[in-house]
Parts: structure tokens; sequence; C-alpha cells
């Protein structure tokens, strides 16, 4: 698992599992157990998430005999309940091979075992249990966004600060203003900031670009496929020390959109990302209604009362 890109799923995410929640909540462990071996040879309706694993695993395209990406089920099923969930990966096709299946408890303190970059689950519990820990958890949030394109081509939307740096920024923010905001931001521009809780997955994400790239430069014909951008509320000034982190890490991004309180979520109705990662629920709750999206609950903004006027 060394090296390659690791995503974490739970069933929640990658499937719709409306039905089957039902039924464990209104009449039991015991009926659900029946309900999933009755329904056992159905499969599950596309989860939020799946589209978005679909385009991340046909990278491996890239090297089939090293696949860069890996991704490993992380469930609350035991293992009886939970072989609908696999019948309903090969029937669309994943690819997934590895599983953990935990009975009722929470998987998130398996991440580390698996060398997993990025945890996606549709249970706020685990997730936000997984980022107390430290470790790299995003919620998937319910959307009405389709995935109506065959190209193979991913983009990913990221937040800056809380996403891919740490909250330092938005803390000076929270306790001040924001032209102590900007002042602080201006005087700090050259100091890279630290680790937020999805770097290593961007990290991993850039190491996969580099294989593209490899693969362009070899192929005329080979078109790549991920584009990665970053939707921050930061404007100038503030927008150099993003700038310099991201040379620092030595990532370079596709696209980076410094909004200056421009809502999110116009720049994503055109973006149309797979994937958008922010950890303000202000700017989710729009974003949600376009492009798939995942909570962060990460920092000060997901601990205090936050202000009218945004700056990420």
């Amino acid at each position: 698992m060394e090296g390659r890109l690791v995503v974490g799923m739970a069933s929640s995410a990658l499937f719709d599992l409306q039905d089957s929640d039902r039924v464990f909540r209104e009449m039991g462990e015991r009926a659900y157990r029946i309900y999933q071996r009755d329904h056992q040879e159905q499969p599950l309706g596309a989860g939020v998430a799946l589209p978005f694993i679909r385009r991340l695993l046909a990278l491996n395209e890239l090297n089939p005999a090293n696949p860069p990406v890996e991704v490993v089920l992380l469930s609350h099923n035991d293992p009886d309940t939970g072989l609908r969930v696999f019948k309903s990966i090969d029937h669309y096709g994943l690819g997934i091979t590895r599983a953990v299946f935990l009975q009722g408890r929470s998987p998130h303190e398996y991440i580390p075992a698996f060398n997993i970059s990025l945890f996606l689950s549709a249970n706020e519990g685990d997730v936000r249990a997984a980022v107390a820990a430290g470790l790299p958890a995003g919620l998937v949030l319910a959307s009405s966004a389709a995935d109506d394109t065959d190209d193979d081509e991913l983009r990913l939307a990221f937040d800056f600060d809380g996403v891919l740096a740490d909250d330092e920024a938005e803390s000076v923010y929270q306790r001040s203003d924001l032209d102590n905001f900007k002042q602080h931001e201006q005087e700090l521009a050259a100091v890279p900031h630290n680790p937020g809780p999805l770097k290593v997955f961007l990290e991993r994400i850039a190491h996969i670009q580099g294989l593209e790239q490899a693969r362009a430069e070899r192929d005329a014909a080979y078109r790549p496929r991920l584009r990665v951008a970053i939707v921050t509320a930061r404007n100038a000034p503030a927008h150099e020390r993003v700038i310099n982190t991201m040379r620092s890490w030595n990532i370079m991004v596709n696209d980076a959109f410094f909004l200056g309180g421009v809502e999110k979520h116009r720049v994503l109705q055109v973006l149309n990302p797979h994937m958008f990662f922010d950890d303000q629920r202000l700017h989710l709750d729009a974003a949600a209604t376009i492009s798939p999206s995942v909570h962060i609950p990460f920092g000060i903004a997901n601990r205090a009362p936050l202000r009218v006027e945004e700056e990420d």
C-alpha cells in the first residue's frame, strides 16, 4: 500500500442505503440481516461518491501492474450482511478487493493500518471521530448532482484553509477581523502553512498527475484526466501565501480561484467538479446542489460561530 493513493470508503458513501437503513431503524438488526440476505443478489443503488470512485479507479490504467489507486471498504456491517455490498461492488465493476467489516463499530481506527489518505463516509459520527483523532476524513453530503457525462476526466476542487492547510489563518480571522487577517497573511506570505487534513491526499493526487504527464510525453494521443482546483474565499493580498505554500509542498494545481467573497457555488457551477472539499457548511450547502461535496469538519470553523462575512 506504500506509495499508492489509498481511499477508505464507507458503504454509506458508495451506495444508496436508504431502504436498508430504514429496515434497521424501524425493525431492528435481525430484520435487517434477513432483508440483506433476501436482497443480496439485488445491487444497491449508486451513492453520491460512486462516480468519483469509479473515475479515480480508472486511473489505474496508467500502470495495471502496479496500480496507483487503491480503495478499501470500511463498513459497520458484519461479513454476512456485508456480502450484498461486495456483490454491488462487483456489479458496478469497481475493482475493490480489500474490506474491513466491523459489526456496529466505527472503522476509523483502521485508517492508519491501510495507509489511507482520505476516508469518506455519510456517517457524521464516524467522520467526526476520525477527524478528532487527527485522521483525514470527510462527510459525503446528500447531493442531487448527476454525473451524466461519459468522459474519463476527474475534476477535484478544494478549499484551502482547514482542508489543505491547517486553520491558523482562519483562527486569526475568527479572533479579529478581515483587515487583520489580510495583514497577518501578507506579513507571513513567505512562510508556508502547516498541512491540513487533506494535504497528503493532494500529494498522492499530484503524484498521479506526474504519472499522467510522463504518459503524455511518451504518447502524444494521451490526454491527462486529472484536473485539480483550489476554490477559496481568499483574495489579494492573502493569495500569495497560498501559492508559496503549494510551492513548498512541490505541488502545482491546474486552477485557482481567489474569490474574495464571491459565492463559491457560482464558480463550481461552471467548474463542475466531481468532488468538492470544504470545511464550512455555509459554502457546502449551496455547493451540494451543483456537485458532489464533502464536509471536512476540522478546525476552528467547526468549533465556533462563524462570521456573516467569511474569509477562509
